[in-house]
């Protein structure tokens, strides 16, 4: 609040950014919680105050002639060897203790190589042939799993129309965030879209109780009635039929293209090069 002073001439303002820091926070479970320290984790205020207590911090680093990248209180440090990552370390953590009261977490601050630094669900890995490569963290990649499978439950108790609508949204801003993946990084959205296309598929065929229900949904939908019969009488159940012919025949690629959309497809609008316009032929001359 002393820091927010020195810029901040009306009162009002500060009065609000105040209440704002000592508001409780309501807990998933229900009860509320008094902050002691700091705003609440997850709040709009959160990064904006983190960019104007570290904003000296950005200075510092500047000043040392060092490359980082940082996003609220989450901060990146470049340098050359592990010796140096240490010397570093230890200077910049005297710098936030003595300059800005600020402690570093030292649970989740370490030195260590690019391809270990998950950033904002990004990691980092180095090819010899490509260079740098951008994938997915590992904990953003479990995080979108869990999510998606908690939208396509195989109870689904909604229209079909509904479950697809809600991933299709999730999907479409899911990719914007992650679209600077490398190519190879992308590669392995792929088994996350077979997957949730068979949670589809089951939720397609579950209302379908009896097999003859379930022989003419698939023959109607597209299947033929070989495949649709063997799979509607089949004496598994419906996560197994969900992978059999006739309910892959019914819920086909052209199907899917129509009514949901894909991870790696989202990160293809976002990444493959636009092919020049008919009207605009495009000129090679070699010589």
């Amino acid at each position: 609040m002393g820091k927010l002073g020195e810029k901040i001439q009306d009162k009002r303002v500060l009065a609000l950014i105040g209440r704002m820091l000592r508001a409780r926070v309501v807990m998933p479970d229900g009860p509320s919680v008094a902050t002691e320290e700091g705003p609440p984790q997850g709040g709009p205020l959160s990064p904006l105050l983190s960019n104007v207590v570290l904003n000296e911090l950005d200075w510092e680093l500047e000043r040392r002639g060092l490359r980082f990248a940082r996003y609220a209180d989450d901060c990146n440090i470049f340098v050359a060897s592990p010796r140096a990552g240490l010397r570093v370390m230890e200077k910049i953590s005297q710098f936030l203790g003595k300059r800005r009261r600020r402690s570093v977490n030292t649970e989740k601050s370490a030195v260590r190589k690019p391809h270990q630094v998950h950033f904002l669900g990004f990691r980092f890995s180095r090819n010899r042939e490509k260079g740098w490569l951008v994938y997915l963290s590992h904990k953003a990649k479990d995080r979108i799993q869990d999510r998606l499978k908690e939208m396509t439950p195989r109870t689904w108790g909604q229209s079909l129309a509904m479950c697809l609508k809600g991933r299709n949204t999730y999907i479409q801003g899911w990719g914007v965030s992650f679209r600077i993946c490398d190519e190879e990084g992308a590669r392995s959205w792929k088994q996350i879209d077979a997957h949730v296309r068979r949670r589809i598929r089951a939720i397609a065929i579950r209302p379908q109780k009896r097999p003859r229900l379930l022989f003419r949904h698939l023959v109607r939908t597209g299947a033929s009635a070989s495949t649709a019969a063997k799979t509607a009488w089949s004496s598994r159940g419906i996560w197994h039929k969900s992978a059999r012919f006739g309910t892959q025949e019914a819920y086909g690629w052209a199907w899917f293209k129509d009514h949901l959309k894909s991870l790696i497809d989202e990160w293809a609008k976002h990444n493959l090069p636009v092919l020049p316009a008919a009207s605009e032929p495009q000129l090679t001359f070699a010589f």
